[in-house]
């Protein structure tokens, strides 16, 4: 039987491999209020190197997990942003592939290949009506060349990556997710459409595609610009994939995958709205969220966990250069509103959380603090076991904390109201 995505799946990060069973009780917890959910535990290539663990571990967290509280329902395991260097690695393990082709976008492709994707799609060229969308739009010959001669490469480069992994797991055997992101600017309705139909053309049963919305997605915080905006493009994408659907034979359950998902609050009702009115699945991946519930989770404890969270922020602070250079397009941070060390350092447990936990409505929430420690995890992986060892030893919070935050924070706003 092929893998075919649920309506609704939600990805989450387990960086430290030790949440697991606390987050699927979060799905378990949305299970009983009547909304079906489907994990996917997703762990990119650069996380494991950073903390030094193999993707294995990730599928071994989660099995363990699902046959400990009996969870009947389907899982995945995401290889995420795998590109040919990395695939490899995920291929035992995994049953869920991002694709990220973000290096091959804006790469020219051939004119020979333009031109033969033009006379292949001569529907993509005139007036183009579809439903969802309120006016029709027109394109032109050489508008449509133009979107086709940035984003063929990354297509074709989409295509190697999927083939390869087919022919190691069969085809069937796992799902496809293809990321388009990391440009410059939101994707308009032609541009998208163009998008699908050169997947389309390679033949890659896509199931999930993310792409690039307006406004900014930094890591654990909320969502930054126009609200009203976002709704307009969530809204055209989704028309757009139900008309590309029809159009190219893609999977019926193709969807939309909103990448760094976690937090962004303000956002999620225009989200909840659009796939109502269209009767829409979505993907969304919550990486990271859960490392800060750790966090949270430690300092709540106080004792021996306060001081390993106090020691966590004041090593992130002096580290703040090397921390914050990978993610330096999904973070924002002012460096003048993090607190001093030694200021953390005559925190109570209280007061540390109360400045990490996502509370908008709380007025000592800090979310440069939020963002740094977000990416500071690198921190507590060169810890080793004495931070595993501390997640085992305060357990009870940290895993009440993590599960609050999916169920409440994300799956509650996002899919059940």
């Amino acid at each position: 039987m092929s893998v075919i995505l649920e309506k609704h799946t939600f990805g989450v990060g387990d960086r430290f491999a030790h949440q697991a069973s606390a987050q699927l009780q979060a799905f378990i917890q949305a299970a009983q209020c009547g909304t079906d959910i489907t994990p996917v535990w997703n762990k990119s290539n650069r996380e494991h190197l950073i903390v030094g663990s193999e993707p294995e571990s990730l599928s071994e967290a989660a099995d363990q997990a699902v046959s400990g509280l009996q969870w009947e329902r389907p899982h995945y395991i995401d290889a995420d942003h795998i590109n040919l260097e990395t695939v490899d690695r995920f291929i035992s393990s995994s049953n869920f592939y991002t694709i990220d082709v973000a290096d091959s976008i804006g790469q020219q492709a051939s004119g020979d290949d333009v031109e033969a994707f033009l006379n292949a799609h001569p529907e993509l060229i005139g007036t183009i009506t579809i439903q969802g969308i309120g006016e029709p739009f027109s394109t032109s010959r050489e508008q449509i060349g133009e979107i086709a001669a940035n984003y063929l490469v990354a297509a074709q480069q989409a295509g190697l990556i999927y083939n390869h992994i087919k022919s190691q797991k069969g085809a069937g055997n796992f799902a496809t997710e293809v990321s388009m992101d990391e440009t410059e600017s939101p994707q308009t309705p032609p541009e998208l459409l163009v998008i699908l139909a050169t997947i389309a053309d390679q033949n890659i049963p896509l199931q999930t595609i993310a792409p690039k919305f307006s406004g900014r997605f930094n890591k654990g915080v909320d969502y930054v610009g126009d609200v009203g905006r976002f709704e307009q493009e969530f809204n055209d994408d989704l028309a757009v994939i139900a008309h590309a659907v029809k159009a190219y034979a893609l999977p019926e359950n193709l969807k939309l995958s909103v990448h760094s998902g976690s937090d962004k609050f303000s956002i999620y009702p225009s989200i909840r709205k659009a796939l109502t009115r269209f009767d829409a699945g979505l993907h969304v991946k919550t990486a990271g969220t859960t490392w800060l519930e750790e966090i949270i989770g430690l300092a709540e404890a106080g004792g021996d966990g306060l001081i390993l969270a106090r020691e966590i922020y004041s090593q992130a602070l002096a580290d703040i250069d090397a921390l914050c250079a990978p993610y330096a397009t999904v973070i924002d941070i002012d460096r003048s509103m993090l607190p001093d060390s030694s200021v953390v350092e005559d925190w109570s447990g209280a007061e540390f959380v109360c400045a990490l936990r996502h509370d908008p409505g709380n007025p000592d929430y800090n979310q440069h603090l939020r963002q740094l420690l977000h990416v500071g995890f690198k921190v507590a992986a060169k810890m080793g076991s004495r931070y595993t060892d501390a997640l085992e030893k305060f357990e009870p919070v940290i895993s009440a904390n993590v599960t609050e935050n999916l169920f409440q924070r994300h799956m509650h706003p996002l899919f059940i109201g």
